[in-house]
């Protein structure tokens, strides 16, 4: 440069300036180009392709990235041709570029730019013309594995291939083991059972009469008037009442005259006796004749003594015996009655004839017969509002009920069975005594005797009214609406 007649003092401007012009060449080179841009967008959307499946077509793709920046690099004005080979050429790399890391295309510029001049322009036609063809064929198989990448999970990595897990061993077909019904329960181990189930349900009523029986004669070394009179207040007490108790302590004191009675366990003894007498002539069970058209229940009792449990648990034993069976939601006052006849029902699987709260009872009891007479219902249990005994009123509306069955059968009801609460002593005796003359009953069942000291009553119903006793309530299962027995009452109260 000395030699060209230049000042040596304009070197350093010199330089300088080539430093400047070296410096804007490497950015213009090196600045992210227009694909670029498109590529860093789509990777945002895009999520990356695996590392194995890079492995499997970066190579290829590489190749074509090369030949297609080759191909576009700004060195000349390209002809029509070129333009439109490689547009087609960004709008398909756009997609195949999704795969493909920024780093190797900035190596790929970085030769372009090493490049001669010269060679590029006498190649550029030549690669553009190989690279369409080329791109034709090859890209659209890249395409489809880039698409189909996320679904092939792990596919392409060269880890262990996971085994599959065995199969399970198909074991033989066992043939089901056959059901045999299980031996029924001796008729004795029955009796048994039930006994025990009574005697549990009236340990209340022990507890308060016939223990306190058992320690008197305990105590006592003879019998005399002192211990005969400690038992009648005894039995006083147990609601026994005045009646029963009388005749009972009228027959002991005869027999302990006539020396037949002699010490005071013996007295105890002859004390069972007379219980169970007295209780023998109501001990009769609910007989229904069959064949003979449609049997109608009429349930009566006052407010609260168990009507609509009652009648659920009989529905239960009548099926057990055979019969069909039907209810009528007389008790048309208390909004809740009709409700839980119907879940009886439902328990029981036996259709229920229901009204609107309110409705008159006795139409209700009217409609249910008719419908049984129509199906053949062997019985229809109907129900009725509780009412107190001395209202006049709903006594009479009870009469009513009684006489509109008569219309369709002269018969019915067939039985007119009062519910009786063990626990309300001697008011059941006026309770019996205002339902026999408004209705007739002609059957009782006693409730509740499991949850009270009072089941002596039962003794003052026998002796006053002489009433059948149909069935007992001693508890509150299903089964344990029990017939009534003489016998086995008063063996449970003792034993």
């Amino acid at each position: 440069m000395l030699g060209m007649g230049l000042d040596p003092a304009l070197l350093p401007y010199i330089a300088g300036g080539l430093a400047l012009v070296l410096v804007i060449a490497l950015y213009v080179f090196l600045k992210p180009s227009p694909q670029a841009d498109a590529q860093t967008q789509d990777e945002s959307v895009v999520p990356p392709a695996r590392p194995a499946e890079e492995a499997e077509t970066l190579p290829e793709v590489q190749d074509l990235v090369s030949q297609e920046k080759i191909a576009a690099a700004p060195l000349e004005p390209e002809t029509s041709v070129q333009a439109e080979v490689a547009a087609e050429s960004t709008s398909r790399l756009a997609e195949v570029e999704v795969v493909i890391p920024a780093t190797p295309v900035t190596e790929v510029r970085q030769d372009v730019t090493a490049t001669d001049a010269a060679f590029a322009d006498s190649a550029t036609l030549e690669t553009s013309a190989a690279v369409a063809p080329a791109r034709e064929l090859e890209i659209p198989a890249v395409e489809t594995e880039v698409a189909e990448a996320p679904s092939e999970t792990k596919q392409f990595e060269p880890a262990t291939p996971v085994p599959s897990a065995p199969e399970a061993p198909v074991e033989p077909a066992v043939a089901a083991p056959v059901v045999t019904a299980a031996p029924s329960e001796a008729p004795e181990q029955r009796k048994q059972r039930l006994f025990e189930r009574i005697r549990s349900g009236l340990s209340r009523t022990k507890a308060s009469l016939t223990t306190q029986i058992g320690e008197l004669f305990g105590s006592s070394q003879s019998i005399d008037e002192d211990l005969l009179e400690e038992l009648e207040t005894l039995l006083l007490m147990a609601d026994v009442g005045v009646e029963a108790t009388t005749a009972i302590i009228g027959r002991l004191n005869e027999a302990v005259e006539k020396n037949e009675l002699k010490d005071p366990a013996a007295l105890q003894q002859a004390l069972k006796r007379e219980l169970s007498v007295l209780l023998q002539p109501v001990q009769q069970p609910l007989n229904l004749v069959s064949g003979q058209g449609t049997q109608v229940i009429l349930v009566v009792g006052v407010n609260g003594v168990g009507k609509t449990t009652t009648i659920g648990k009989l529905a239960k034993r009548l099926q057990a015996e055979g019969k069909s069976v039907m209810l009528a939601a007389g008790d048309t006052f208390r909004a809740a009655a009709v409700e839980q006849l119907q879940v009886w029902g439902e328990r029981n699987q036996v259709p229920v004839v229901a009204q609107h709260t309110g409705a008159d009872s006795a139409s209700v009891i009217f409609d249910a017969l008719q419908s049984a007479q129509a199906k053949g219902i062997d019985v229809l249990i109907a129900d009725t509002a509780g009412r107190l005994q001395n209202k006049d009123n709903l006594m009479n509306e009870l009469s009513k009920v009684v006489r509109v069955m008569k219309k369709l059968d002269p018969q019915a009801p067939h039985e007119v069975m009062l519910v009786l609460d063990a626990g309300t002593g001697q008011n059941a005796i006026s309770q019996a005594k205002q339902f026999r003359e408004a209705v007739g009953v002609t059957g009782i069942t006693l409730t509740k005797l499991d949850g009270t000291a009072k089941g002596g009553i039962i003794f003052a119903i026998a002796k006053q009214f002489e009433l059948p006793i149909r069935f007992i309530g001693v508890g509150e299962q299903i089964d344990d609406l029990r017939p009534f027995s003489a016998d086995e009452f008063v063996q449970a109260l003792f034993d």
